[in-house]
């Protein structure tokens, strides 16, 4: 069954005749079409791929399976589309179109809207052989780049140029693109899970947290390691060694069956004997694929199972506002009997 015929399947479990498409990883997943401006029509006997003159014969050579349909005025094509294909309930991506589309949206349409959230996202969450190879090549591009910065490091050097100099490794090994902006943390800043790497040089002492990915045909890695520049005080060793811990045991855990939310608080328990319970604020991890935070997540709440062909980041991290912090993070496919690590970067703590 192809994609787009999932699609439809789970929209009129949800009571709608037709789907209208917005969310671009959704828009490539179900048509192959790879441009950021345009939106699809799946009905039962037709689907329609609508974007503007820029796109078109591109359009055309990704998205064999559509009819593409070259406009500037979406509104006004879609309502005639709908009228034409007697669509009475569409279904749309509410979480995905903004407030002024929706409203120009029902302005025009001469049918009932019906929301339906991430719906059509958890299509993703079950990766096929080809996407994974595409995830693994992408990590292992992360992998070689890592390697390839470490021996240049040097006190003095900013968190900026490193950034550019993580990404620029990637882009020379074969990346297309970065996943997300870099995560560049050095020092006091290293405390800030989402740091944004500035002009503070990196200092005898410090820890760096290194958190970073790239796209390989459009599929995202993501990694986090983070290492002392110098010799790592006691306090330092004993964070990461907690940290690591607590990695390893819910990597161990990374299995069919298991319920995410389980795998979160195994870290969770790991994290707190030690005493640093309150240190530990974001989930244990998210699975990754066209977009860099895909479903299922690993987090206290999330009660989905973990199924093969999932993909999870396992990344516990102690986060000390004043002092530093530690994370490490690999991104791990679900197989039938546990899991394969796409990351190969070492984990132990790296002393430079």
């Amino acid at each position: 069954m192809k994609a787009y015929e999932r699609a439809l399947e789970l929209i009129k479990k949800e009571g709608a005749e037709a789907v209208l498409v917005s969310n671009l990883a959704n828009i490539r997943y179900l048509s192959g079409y790879t441009n950021d401006t345009g939106y699809l029509l799946i009905t039962d006997k037709k689907r329609f791929l609508l974007t503007d003159f820029r796109f078109t014969t591109q359009a055309k050579l990704e998205a064999t399976d559509y009819e593409v349909i070259e406009t500037r005025g979406y509104a006004k094509v879609l309502a005639e589309l709908l009228e034409k294909e007697e669509i009475s309930k569409v279904a749309f991506e509410e979480e995905d179109i903004p407030y002024s589309v929706y409203r120009a949206f029902s302005e025009v349409f001469h049918c009932e809207m019906l929301p339906i959230a991430n719906i059509l996202s958890t299509l993703r969450q079950i990766k096929t052989p080809q996407e994974l190879a595409y995830i693994k090549e992408a990590e292992h591009i992360g992998d070689r780049a890592l390697a390839k910065l470490l021996p240049e490091l040097k006190p003095g050097m900013t968190e900026a140029q490193i950034a550019a100099m993580l990404e620029f490794n990637m882009r020379m090994l074969g990346a297309e693109n970065i996943s997300f902006p870099s995560i560049i943390a050095s020092g006091v800043n290293s405390s800030m899970p989402h740091a944004m790497p500035g002009e503070k040089p990196i200092e005898i002492g410090d820890f760096i947290t290194m958190d970073f990915g790239c796209k390989y045909h459009g599929y995202c890695s993501d990694m986090t390691r983070t290492i002392v520049l110098g010799k790592a005080s006691e306090k330092q060793k004993e964070i990461y060694n907690i940290v690591l811990e607590a990695q390893l045991e819910c990597l161990e855990m990374m299995k069919p069956g298991v319920v995410c939310k389980d795998v979160h608080n195994k870290a969770v328990e790991i994290i707190s004997k030690y005493g640093y319970g309150q240190y530990f604020g974001h989930g244990l991890g998210h699975s990754v694929g066209l977009e860099i935070h895909e479903s299922p997540a690993c987090n206290g709440r999330c009660e989905d199972v973990l199924q093969p062909g999932m993909l999870m980041t396992d990344e516990p991290g102690i986060y000390i506002e004043g002092f530093g912090g530690v994370r490490i993070e690999d991104l791990v496919a679900i197989t039938e009997t546990g899991y394969e690590n796409f990351a190969e970067s070492p984990k132990e703590l790296i002393e430079l």
